[in-house]
Order: structure tokens, then sequence, then C-alpha cells
């Protein structure tokens, strides 16, 4: 059996991404509980179970500890993109895959779903929370100009593609904050309740970002 790719210290990468995010979880339910300038790297490092050096042995400062929760905000959108079929048009894609989260569970726990929600709340007057949003929907547009290419038949880097990738991802952005931003408040969310109704939500404003290239079955 191959050996587990090996990070710093010694650590196999996939046991450091399962510390990063235990350390994200803590931090981001301090930052939630009491703000973020009364949480220190030392509170964060307590609340774990470790020394406030090995909090910055895998983060260069408390806010950026928000990273990997905050991520964990569009990997499912991501994951069921990437497995869109050819023949298959985006409304009917995401309907089939949401409704399976009914028998089976999502990539994301609804836990961490919420905590990354209330760090992009938080990111309208934090602005290194903020900032670790932003980065997690950079990595949306650069997965989607490898879907979009893939469907258009051109390469990632092709203009028109790099340009309908970012409108596919702004979508997914405001949507997502749209949607968090209402969960965060108590609000009721009745216009996505719905898997089909969600779905087709998404569906259409990226149909419509991108011109309407961006949607259809392709043969």
């Amino acid at each position: 059996m191959a050996a587990a790719k090996r990070g710093s210290g010694g650590m196999s990468e996939q046991r450091r991404e399962r510390l990063r995010l235990e350390i994200s979880r803590e931090a981001a339910r301090l930052f939630w509980e009491q703000g973020v300038a009364a949480t220190s790297g030392d509170q964060i490092a307590a609340a774990v179970g470790l020394s406030t050096r090995t909090i910055w042995r895998h983060f260069r400062s408390k806010e950026s500890c928000a990273e990997p929760i905050v991520m964990r905000g569009v990997v499912t959108m991501t994951r069921l993109l990437s497995r869109w079929p050819r023949e298959s048009s985006l409304e009917d894609h995401l309907i089939a895959e949401l409704s399976r989260f009914g028998d089976e569970a999502p990539p994301v726990d609804q836990a961490d779903e919420l905590l990354a929600m209330r760090m992009i709340f938080l990111g309208e007057t934090e602005p290194a929370l903020r900032t670790a949003w932003l980065m997690a929907c950079d990595q949306v547009e650069r997965e989607m100009r490898t879907i979009i290419g893939d469907r258009l038949g051109r390469s990632a880097d092709d203009l028109e593609v790099r340009l309908h990738a970012a409108a596919s991802a702004a979508v997914i952005r405001v949507l997502d904050e749209h949607i968090g931003d209402a969960v965060v408040a108590g609000a009721p969310i009745t216009e996505f309740a719905e898997v089909q109704v969600l779905a087709r939500r998404y569906a259409h404003m990226i149909r419509t970002a991108t011109g309407g290239v961006v949607g259809d079955p392709v043969a």
C-alpha cells in the first residue's frame, strides 16, 4: 500500500487537513459567540486542546483559522457541479443530486454549513473573514472554468470560458449569501425549502448570468 502523503513535520496531508478543520470549527464558534476582536489565538488553542504554537504552525493569523470552515460553505455545490453529466441539463442534474440527500448524507454536515454561513455573515463587517469567503469563491470560479470549458469543448483559459465561469461563480456566491443571511437571521427561507425550487433557482440564475450558454445538455 502506498504511504500517505506527508506534509510538514511528518504529518500526513489528510491528518493535517482534519486538524485544520477541527481548529477552524472551534475558531468559528468563538468568533460567533464572542466576536473576532475578543477572541485570541490562546483561546482557540485551548478550545481545541492544542498549544498556541501549534495553531500558528497551521494558520498565519487568528482570522485565517476561519478559512477551512468557510470553504465548507461551497463544497456541496462544487461537488455537485463537478459530477454534472454532459447529457443532462443543469436543472435536472441539480434536482437529481439534491434529492439524493434525503437518503444519503450530503458532502458537508449541517453543523459545518451553519458555521460557514455565520462566518460569511460576519464577513460583512470583518474584512479578514470576508477575504476567506472571497478566497473560497475564487476556488469555485477556478473549478467552474474546468467544468464549463469541458462542456463547451474549449480550454479552461479561453476568455469566454473564464467570463462564463466568473458569472456562474458570482451567482453561487450571491445566492449562498442570500440564503445564509436568511438562515442566520432566523427569517423564513420557503423560497429555497423545496429541492426542485432550489435547483431551478440556481440553474435559472446561472443561465441568465451566462446568456443561456451554460445550462443545456451537451450532445
